[in-house]
């Protein structure tokens, strides 16, 4: 690893810094980037998460994708975990702090929307930075590829009565171009233009000299995200800081959880690394333009469940950093079974 990847953390604490002092000494340049927006999904950080993506595309070698039935494990604990536990006990954290634990701090009304947010933030898994994630933790390109692609086929028949029954809400209307604008932006055109790279340079050689070339930018792309996710809200975390740490706590204690469950299940059923570190970043992270999205359509866009998923955001980057760095520091704790599957995958990547 190079300085820049090495101290990746210290880069990143340093962006949430850089975007509220930018966020505060040039509002109109952020409000000119926040008004590049189509369907609740900013296009200036659509690139750039693109940028993020596009790297580890070039990776996916779709020969191997039949080679994932063979080992469903990695899949199925992702599935289980998303859809069966995670939206639960975001909602069970979310009562538990805001109606009991922060009670004196809080209204209840001021509560109960931020739960809501919370909630959202829950039933949303993550589509586009666990290709991030899965990348610095050098993940199996193939196999996260499917992972997400399942389970956003799920979240498009799942995502509303989940949060429908959760909120006790039954209109609920999801934000189909969102969804759609979102898939298309980080999965559909990166894995093209990674398919067209891989057609292009010919020889697994060729695609991983191309591949160690641009991974850099994709870390820069990562940092240039957090300098424009907290410049966008410098105004809201210098305006509320008490709120701000307060919705972090159940987010902290169920992004946290929520890895060790997965990746602690993945590690019981002898699930290789390079499957199990993205199989539980994906439950961990969030969907984030969804969330946001929903809570704007439902509550309105300075409502409390609106900032409760702007919290998640802005908390999701140093969390999955620190988690990042625990699986590679476990790595050589998973065996690396070397079935037909694995070693296929890992001569492709």
């Amino acid at each position: 690893m190079s300085i820049f990847e090495r101290y990746l953390t210290v880069w990143v604490a340093l962006a949430m810094v850089g975007g509220v002092l930018i966020g505060l000494a040039a509002p109109e340049l952020v409000q000119l980037i926040a008004s590049a927006e189509v369907a609740s999904v900013n296009l200036v950080v659509a690139l750039l998460i693109w940028a993020m993506v596009y790297p580890m595309m070039v990776g996916v070698d779709f020969g191997a994708v039949a080679g994932v039935a063979r080992q469903p494990r990695g899949l199925i604990v992702t599935l289980v975990v998303n859809w069966l536990i995670k939206p639960f006990t975001m909602a069970f954290l979310a009562v538990l702090f805001f109606d009991h634990v922060f009670a004196p701090w809080i209204k209840p009304e001021d509560a109960a929307q931020y739960t809501a947010g919370l909630i959202l933030l829950g039933a949303a898994p993550c589509t586009a930075m666990v290709f991030v994630w899965s990348q610095l933790t050098r993940g199996d390109a193939t196999y996260t590829l499917v992972q997400v692609s399942v389970n956003d086929l799920i979240m498009v028949v799942a995502f509303a009565p989940i949060v429908a029954f959760l909120l006790g809400v039954t209109d609920i209307q999801v934000p189909w171009q969102t969804l759609f604008l979102a898939t298309v932006l980080y999965v559909v055109l990166p894995l093209i233009a990674g398919l067209f790279t891989r057609h292009k340079l010919g020889s697994q050689e060729a695609i991983d000299a191309f591949s160690a070339r641009v991974k850099p930018w994709s870390v820069m792309g990562l940092i240039a995200t957090v300098v424009i996710l907290f410049g966008l809200q410098g105004q809201t975390i210098l305006a509320k800081p008490l709120v701000i740490v307060l919705i972090a706590v159940p987010i902290l204690i169920q992004s946290y959880g929520i890895f060790a469950l997965a990746y602690g299940t993945a590690f019981a059923l002898k699930v290789p690394h390079r499957i199990a570190a993205p199989c539980a970043m994906i439950g961990t992270s969030n969907f984030f333009e969804l969330a946001v999205a929903v809570a704007i359509s439902l509550f309105g866009l300075n409502s409390g469940a609106a900032l409760a998923t702007v919290v998640g955001v802005l908390v999701e980057v140093p969390v999955m950093l620190s988690l990042v760095a625990f699986a590679n520091r476990t790595r050589a704790r998973f065996p690396e079974v070397e079935t037909q599957y694995s070693k296929k995958t890992l001569n492709s990547n």
